[in-house]
């Protein structure tokens, strides 16, 4: 008993001289290394010091860059980067100042433990990564994007008067937003830090339409003809120009129609010429010149195929290729366009062709749903007419004696279009289809009065104070005989600009 007390004894003073020659809580120094049994993840840090541990945990890290991940897209389509594209970093270098002061802290008897703890179990601390979303996000614009593919649709073609159908493409687009919470999630949680696979997140379209439906197009719903066989060779080829636009056109449920989109721009480039147009009034040469024909031809088969008309105008002046309130403008320059919806079940299919003999004949097919006895026809009600007015002459000092540009008069008109429904032939119901308004214009000549002579000047100012453009006509047309050409003018070398060298 003495003995066991004399050791207790012993222990204790031991204890508590340690206590006064060492500080109750050391800090490790820079020469401090770090314990046996202490690890991160799979390398143990035993004997380093700091620096040293800092240095083969960066080197760890570094080889993880290397490491490659292939982020699988669509139909065996991957790309393939490495951890360090990704932005990889080291996310937790604090475990090593931990590690080193592991042992050091607090009081003796806190420190003994943790020795002994030491040698009957390892301190591993676990080596965190992290990586950039802004990387990622970049890898997946840059070069995950370039493999989205549109879905296409299933395609009707009519040749020789039958149809072709094309099959349509799945679509696939790459959701960048979750495809990125993907890859960060599994790179920071289950990621054994080797060569790895990500799937990532696309949405997939399926293609409108299939080969059983669009097998069932072939009714035909509504067909409508006008004639531009007074059109000169521009105008002509720009009505024959926006039939093959249009032509082929397949709308499926619920798709609407723009006229403005599928026949624009108005450029060579793109098939038109220079031919007469409205515009304020008066007959002025554009671009696109008659393509006003033939969104009136389609608008009118859209009537008889009973498909919704979203958006629809008439002309400023009345136009003669059809009845007052059946034709449909279109203006870019004023946002007008002509605009309806398939509202059938089915898709529908546009044909639109032109003749030599110059008539152009738009036709809706679909799959008829209506009763046979079943008709419809559109009727032009008349409200009003304005005559032209009296006959303006507009006097034009840019124009040489001789030079009379003549504009034919409009009557005014205001119109409504009806459509009449026939169950059997016999007519069972009568609906406003639009109302439509036309400006009178009277027929106009603009008359050129410069010249040198004031005999000519005044004779032709008296014509044109008689207010009868035929009289105005036939003056200018004999002062024009009587009045030599001016001589040309003597061209004048201009002196060079500064800078030039005379050649």
């Amino acid at each position: 008993m003495k003995k066991l007390l004399s050791i207790w004894i012993i222990t204790g003073l031991a204890a508590a001289a340690f206590l006064v020659c060492r500080p109750l809580n050391a800090e490790a120094k820079e020469t401090d290394t770090i314990k046996e049994g202490v690890y991160a993840g799979d390398i143990s840090l035993a004997g380093m010091t700091k620096a040293e541990a800092d240095a083969v945990i960066t080197e760890y890290i570094d080889s993880l860059k290397e490491v490659s991940i292939t982020l699988e897209i669509v139909e065996d389509r991957t790309v393939t980067v490495t951890a360090q594209d990704l932005g990889l970093c080291w996310s937790n270098p604090e475990l090593v100042s931990e590690a080193l002061a592991l042992g050091t802290k607090g009081n003796v008897i806190q420190r003994y433990k943790i020795m002994k703890d030491l040698e009957h179990e390892n301190k591993i601390y676990d080596i965190s990564v992290d990586f950039s979303v802004d990387d990622i996000n970049r890898v997946l614009s840059e070069q995950c994007t370039a493999y989205d593919k549109p879905a296409v649709d299933f395609q009707l073609k009519r040749e020789n008067g039958q149809f072709f159908i094309t099959p349509g493409e799945t679509g696939y687009l790459l959701d960048v937003e979750m495809s990125i919470d993907t890859i960060y999630d599994y790179l920071t949680g289950d990621w054994n830090r080797k060569d790895c696979r990500i799937a990532l997140n696309m949405e997939v379209s399926e293609p409108r339409g299939d080969k059983e439906t669009l097998s069932k197009v072939g009714d035909v719903l509504g067909t409508f003809t006008t004639s531009y066989s007074t059109s000169n060779s521009s105008r002509s080829a720009n009505v024959s120009n926006g039939a093959r636009l249009i032509n082929g056109t397949l709308l499926y449920p619920g798709d609407e129609f723009s006229m403005m989109d599928t026949v624009s721009p108005f450029t060579t480039a793109n098939g038109y010429y220079l031919a007469g147009s409205y515009l304020g009034g008066k007959v002025v040469d554009s671009v696109g010149g008659g393509i006003c024909q033939v969104s009136t031809t389609l608008y009118n088969a859209v009537l008889l195929s009973e498909l919704e008309v979203t958006e629809r105008y008439n002309h400023s002046m009345i136009v003669h290729y059809v009845e007052p309130s059946a034709d449909a403008a279109i203006a870019e320059s004023a946002g007008k366009d002509f605009r309806f919806v398939n509202t059938t079940e089915y898709p529908l299919y546009i044909e639109g062709s032109t003749t030599p003999e110059k008539n152009i004949t738009f036709t809706v097919y679909g799959v008829e749903t209506r009763p046979a006895n079943r008709t419809v026809r559109y009727e032009s009600k008349i409200l009003s007419t304005t005559p032209p007015g009296p006959e303006v002459i507009i006097a034009d000092a840019g124009h040489p004696v001789g030079y009379v540009h003549v504009q034919s008069s409009y009557t005014g008109y205001k119109a409504e279009l009806w459509k009449v429904v026939l169950i059997d032939g016999v007519e069972k119901e009568r609906t406003q289809v639009n109302t439509s308004s036309y400006k009178m214009v009277p027929r106009t000549a603009t008359v050129g009065v410069a010249t040198a002579d004031s005999n000519v000047y005044n004779e032709i100012i008296a014509a044109i104070g008689t207010g009868s453009i035929d009289h105005v006509n036939n003056v200018a047309a004999a002062l024009q005989a009587l009045t030599p050409p001016p001589a040309p003018e003597t061209p004048v070398e201009a002196p060079p600009e500064t800078g030039d060298v005379p050649q």
